[in-house]
């Protein structure tokens, strides 16, 4: 960015910090506060913001209105399902015909781009689009604007009530408003989810200042409008962290009886694993024979089992969660026209395709039981929804989004 666009950019972020410092006087003046011990916090941190370079105007413009803590950032931040959510409702909820489908038309769409993309940086496209699945479900979620929070009083009351996540929280604030400070997004845009991720791959604020790229020119690293900047800059994030131009993230395998409950993650080359006896689950020849690889078995015994290569712990750098690394590779793989799992989940029932997954919470809303999105996606309220019905029914209360309940349901 030239100096002098940086100035004009500066002078509008400040103009419209100068219009929200004054319309916050008239709100705070007249607002009960509900959470005095917030509002100290709020006016003794912003020594800490200038002391950080961060202007007094910039500041007092990203609090205007500001009163209270956002009460739905500590909810959201009790319930994370990369650790909560068995493997297979984690997998079920975003690994589906419905975003692959998704996926396929958006590498269509944004075919030019991609291949700018894979030339510059030597991620793999479909990768790319997995995780901008996601991360926002190709965009869907940041025009859910009753969903997204205001980044500083998001990051302010994580920092206020959360002791664990306060000082990410006092480090991401600062990030964020040095990026308002130096002209990339305007304060009031200044929205994204409630641990502060932003845009349509989802950055945080310090991962943006790092990482974030412009590859439209426009000289402006905009993840929050250009779907190319933001799934270059995801490509910038995964290769400054290690990707492996060209090679898989990881393949699932047969595992010979005599290591049933042996070996997880123990590292070896795959040639050493091709000598125990592991094989690739669908018949295709081990890839890349002298590089390393874990074995990681999600679900035990009974589930898949992976060989996890360099890539998949790249992809934790993302998220560090099997899970989430673990389900951009699958969906990823099935973009690309890949064939799925050859092995099943343990689920210990019947499970839904997308579209009866639709049609249970549908039945769920109708019957009164479920008052949620339908969104074909099996969350902690489509669980209480089912349960609740299942107390009704007399059947056991697992919470399981099931054929053998959807069967009930379509009889009642």
């Amino acid at each position: 960015m030239t100096i002098s666009s940086r100035i004009g950019k500066g002078l509008r972020v400040l103009g419209a910090a100068a219009a929200l410092t004054a319309a916050a006087s008239l709100s705070l003046a007249s607002t009960a506060f509900a959470d005095a011990g917030f509002q100290r916090w709020i006016q003794n941190f912003e020594a800490t913001a200038v002391n950080s370079g961060i202007s007094r105007q910039v500041y007092r413009a990203a609090f205007a209105g500001v009163s209270e803590p956002d009460a739905e950032v500590i909810e959201k931040a009790r319930y994370q399902p990369e650790f909560r959510d068995d493997v297979w409702d984690y997998i079920d909820n975003r690994v589906n015909s419905e975003q692959v489908a998704k996926g396929q038309a958006e590498r269509q769409r944004y075919s030019r781009w991609l291949d700018a993309i894979e030339s510059r940086y030597g991620v793999d496209r479909d990768i790319l689009l997995a995780i901008w699945s996601m991360e926002t479900n190709f965009g869907a979620a940041l025009q859910q604007h009753d969903r997204l929070h205001h980044l500083p009083r998001a990051l302010a009351t994580l920092a206020y009530l959360d002791k664990r996540r306060a000082g990410f929280a006092r480090q991401q604030l600062i990030a964020a408003l040095r990026i308002v400070q130096d002209g990339h997004v305007r304060v009031d845009k200044l929205t994204g989810s409630w641990a502060g991720a932003m845009g349509h791959t989802q950055f945080i604020p310090t991962s943006y200042r790092t990482w974030a790229v412009d590859i439209d020119g426009d000289n402006h690293p905009n993840v929050w409008e250009s779907v190319p900047d933001a799934l270059a800059s995801a490509a910038n994030l995964l290769k400054k962290n290690g990707w492996q131009t060209g090679k898989t993230w990881g393949f699932e395998v047969a595992v010979p009886a005599q290591y049933r409950g042996k070996l997880e993650r123990d590292n070896r080359t795959i040639a050493q694993w091709a000598s125990l006896g592991f094989r690739r689950a669908n018949g295709q020849p081990l890839p890349n024979v002298g590089d390393r690889a874990n074995l990681i078995r999600p679900a035990g015994d009974n589930g898949p089992a992976f060989l996890m290569m360099k890539n998949f712990f790249v992809l934790k750098s993302y998220n560090n969660a099997d899970k989430y690394a673990l389900a951009v590779g699958l969906l990823g793989d099935l973009i690309g026209g890949y064939s799925g799992l050859v092995k099943d989940w343990p689920r210990g029932y019947t499970p839904l395709s997308t579209e009866e997954r639709y049609e249970l919470q549908k039945r769920l809303a109708g019957r009164g039981f479920y008052d949620g999105k339908i969104d074909g996606k099996i969350g902690s309220g489509s669980k209480a929804a089912i349960m609740a019905f299942q107390g009704r029914a007399g059947i056991p209360t697992d919470g399981n989004p099931s054929r053998e309940l959807l069967t009930i349901l379509r009889g009642n």
